[in-house]
């Protein structure tokens, strides 16, 4: 199990929880487990999302390991160029 914190309106797309624990150990199983319990957050877990693990921001690196002891955000992609 892994304890991932909510940032932003995504808490309010699981329950209004803002810390959910899940059982994951990569970030693809993250998003799978998330899905299943919060189907609201499936659409924006699809290309809206970026993970932080240990303060570094993973984008599109699915197969990343989770730590059982990390710190973990998941928080809305910021667009720029």
């Amino acid at each position: 199990m892994v304890e991932v914190t909510l940032w932003g309106s995504l808490a309010a797309l699981a329950d209004n929880q803002k810390q959910v624990e899940v059982e994951a150990r990569t970030i693809r199983e993250l998003f799978r487990n998330l899905g299943a319990r919060y189907p609201g957050l499936k659409p924006m877990m699809e290309n809206d999302v970026a993970v932080s693990v240990n303060g570094v921001i993973y984008r599109d690196q699915w197969s990343k390991e989770l730590p059982q002891d990390a710190e973990i955000f998941l928080m809305r992609r910021l667009a720029g160029g």
